[in-house]
C-alpha cells in the first residue's frame, strides 16, 4: 500500500512541475512556458516595414546566438528576439514565487512570477499578458 501512495505523489509533483525554455534578453534572463513555444530559428535577416510609424529604438546587436522565439497562443503567433537560448528548466511549484503585479513599473505586468534554477533567478514571462497588449 506504501508503494502505491509513493508513486501517486511522484505523480502529483510530476503535474506540479512546468518546462520552461531560459532566454538571456541584454543581461536579464527570462523563462518562457515551453508549451507556448512552435519553433526556434536561427536570426534572419528583418525588413523594416516602409514608411511604418515606428517608435525609434536602439540599433539591434545581433550574434551567432541571436534567435527567434516562434510562440502561439490563442490563434496569434508573434516571434520574438532574443540573444540567447541557453537551455530548457524544470521548475516544480516549490521553486516559483509568484510577484505582485505594480502598474508603476514598466513591463511588469509581463511578468508572472519568480522561478530559481541552479540557485540562478529566472524572471518567468506571462505570454497570455504580452501577445494581449501587442
Amino acid at each position: 500500500m506504501e508503494e502505491v501512495k509513493t508513486m501517486e505523489k511522484a505523480s502529483d509533483e510530476a503535474m506540479d512541475a512546468v518546462q520552461y525554455i531560459v532566454v538571456k534578453i541584454g543581461n536579464e534572463q527570462y523563462g518562457i512556458n515551453i508549451q507556448y513555444i512552435d519553433n526556434i530559428v536561427r536570426n534572419q535577416r528583418i525588413t523594416r516595414v516602409p514608411k511604418a510609424a515606428l517608435k525609434a529604438y536602439e540599433d539591434d546587436n545581433y550574434t551567432d546566438k541571436t534567435r527567434i522565439i516562434i510562440i502561439k497562443v490563442d490563434g496569434a503567433t508573434i516571434g520574438v528576439i532574443v540573444d540567447q537560448v541557453k537551455e530548457v528548466v524544470t521548475l516544480e511549484s516549490t521553486d516559483i514565487e509568484t510577484v505582485a503585479r505594480s502598474g508603476s513599473l514598466v513591463g511588469s505586468g509581463y511578468i508572472s512570477a519568480i522561478g530559481k534554477s541552479n540557485d540562478e533567478l529566472i524572471s518567468l514571462l506571462d505570454i497570455v499578458a504580452l501577445i494581449e497588449e501587442s
